[in-house]
């Protein structure tokens, strides 16, 4: 995973969906009978929107989230799940969704800087991708606990989905099975994200 540089504008109104592209500055009133529809968006707009969307989401590059949608291509069943269940699993949104960290770039920090440990072993790669019994703890350190617990108190109650388990006192986190689509945050079509890619796989 990565982090995003380019403008904040354009990483704001894509991840909401809109490009900007059909903005029409309004006419005067006796003009707006002359004044013409907006034009319909290809649906190769409408697709790059969603894979875009689903980039800034998880922080990928573009070549990163190529290889997760082949990686997804190779398995079975349901191509678009699947994707979304391989960017679910990452270490970096784990964290986030366990409530270590308040957001997904907070999580891939604390990856980086080596705070955490996957099995009893430090794991410094953000889109490493977690297993179903994988346990998931904070560094036996001083500093990294504040840090993670500091999150913790700070971060709003929210149920915790049915995949992953929590023990705040003991600083771990259990990966109990596989997500489930049902528990995926984003609100997106993954299949036209598929479809955008299917030219490339």
């Amino acid at each position: 995973m990565s982090r995003y540089r380019g403008p904040r504008f354009k990483k704001n109104t894509l991840s909401r969906g809109f490009t900007g592209t059909n903005y029409q500055k309004p006419r005067a009133r006796n003009d707006l009978r002359h004044q013409s529809r907006p034009d319909k968006k290809s649906q190769y707009c409408i697709c790059l929107e969603e894979k875009q969307k689903l980039r800034f989401h998880y922080g990928l590059k573009e070549q990163q989230l190529l290889k997760y949608v082949r990686i997804a291509g190779k398995a079975k069943g349901s191509m678009g799940q699947i994707l979304l269940q391989l960017l679910e699993m990452c270490l970096g949104k784990i964290l986030f969704q366990l409530g270590m960290a308040l957001t997904i770039p907070q999580a891939r920090q604390l990856v980086n800087h080596r705070h955490i440990l996957v099995n009893g072993h430090v794991a410094d790669i953000p889109s490493y991708r977690c297993k179903p019994r994988d346990i998931i703890t904070v560094r036996d350190e001083q500093k990294s606990r504040a840090l993670v617990q500091n999150y913790l108190d700070s971060a709003s109650p929210e149920e915790l989905p049915k995949h992953l388990m929590l023990h705040p006192f003991q600083y771990k986190g259990l990966i109990n099975q596989i997500i489930d689509s049902k528990w995926v945050s984003l609100k997106i079509n993954e299949l036209l994200v598929v479809e955008y890619y299917s030219r490339q796989i």
